[in-house]
């Protein structure tokens, strides 16, 4: 209902600027995931280029494997287009993720309405709307918190399969295994669950490593994917520097609307850093959500992507979930009012007006 709520506005956004939806849909990396799904990686439309309006037969390297290729899959089925095959697995991702995010609340010990919240909260982030976009963020989100829900549950065959698929999704998922494998690690070095934490630790780095090792394979360089990143769309790590002086210089002079609220986002989640430390999270979900943060921050490139970029981190509001719970019904509707419709126009704004938001 949020996510519909948000295309909702972004219908009504884009025809006031005599745009369509499926064209603010279909923005910046929908296209290449969009391609990659249509024609593989190697037979992509020529006018597909990277960030210096380069084309190579290795640029589309740079994205992963994982989302187009269940895209393709499910495009096989009669009457399926592309663009519909990959709305529908975003819709079922994000399904699949607010049932996990429901889940971890009750793993954490939270009331059922704290799932609830955190429901609300996934569906109207500040770039929510790329949840109902051709990008991979909805099916990494639900493979990293049933990965989550696996360790606390120990269910370390859970954990180990999501983190596995969720490396051939987005680089992010180092972040997850490093807290699937830390905590299978504790697991086996205080002897419990017998060789069950093993799989976890065999499991969990196969996707990531697996497709990076590939992009090394195809491109001559064990450092492939980081170099077509580096040198299509300048980014990389630079531990924050870039960071940083993006957000002296919003303070200092700021930018357009979009590039200060990209600053109040990424400074919001830090917060949410701190807040998630003493409300004392297990420290799995704790390490995955700091771990998603510190990728983000740490890395140059377009800086008004951060929010996007920050969506996996959504387990980090759940101190903010657990102090909506305690207010009354009233004082939840109107935040979460509030909330949703925000985020709505947040997402229209974006996609329709700012020409570099993702």
């Amino acid at each position: 209902m949020v996510r519909a709520l948000g295309l909702a506005v972004l219908y009504w956004y884009a025809s006031a600027h005599n745009g369509s939806l499926s064209g603010a849909l279909t923005k910046w990396d929908s296209n290449w995931f969009i391609a990659i799904a249509t024609h593989g990686y190697h037979a992509m439309p020529r006018e597909l280029v990277d960030a210096f309006g380069n084309h190579t037969d290795s640029t589309g390297l740079a994205f992963f494997p994982g989302y187009p290729l269940l895209v393709a899959a499910v495009a096989w089925l009669p009457w399926v287009s592309v663009f519909g095959a990959a709305l529908g697995v975003n819709v079922v991702s994000g399904v699949v993720a607010a049932v996990g995010l429901a889940r971890l609340s009750t793993n954490v010990g939270a009331s059922p309405r704290v799932g609830l919240l955190m429901v609300v909260l996934f569906a109207a982030a500040p770039m929510g709307v790329v949840l109902s976009m051709p990008y991979s963020e909805a099916l990494f989100c639900a493979l990293a918190v049933w990965a989550l829900n696996g360790v606390l549950e120990r269910q370390w065959l859970l954990a180990g399969a999501c983190t596995a698929l969720a490396g051939l999704v987005r680089p992010t998922a180092a972040a997850l295994v490093l807290a699937v494998g830390l905590a299978a690690a504790v697991a086996l070095l205080r002897r419990r669950d017998g060789w069950s934490p093993w799989v976890a630790v065999a499991l969990a780095p196969l996707g990531l490593l697996g497709y990076l090792g590939w992009v090394g394979w195809q491109t001559g360089s064990v450092f492939g994917w980081f170099n077509l990143q580096s040198s299509g769309w300048h980014s990389g790590f630079d531990g924050g520097v870039a960071s940083w002086h993006y957000l002296v210089q919003q303070f200092e002079k700021p930018g357009q609307f979009m590039e200060v609220a990209s600053v109040l986002i990424v400074l919001t989640v830090l917060v949410l850093v701190v807040l998630s430390v003493v409300a004392r999270l297990p420290w799995p979900v704790l390490v995955y959500g700091v771990g998603v943060t510190v990728m983000a921050v740490t890395s140059n490139g377009l800086m008004p992507s951060k929010p996007r970029l920050l969506l996996p981190a959504v387990v980090l509001a759940l101190p903010v979930a657990f102090g909506l719970a305690d207010r009354r019904l009233g004082t939840q509707l109107a935040v979460g009012v509030g909330i949703v419709g925000a985020s709505a126009w947040f997402g229209a704004y974006a996609l329709v007006v700012y020409p570099y938001a993702m």
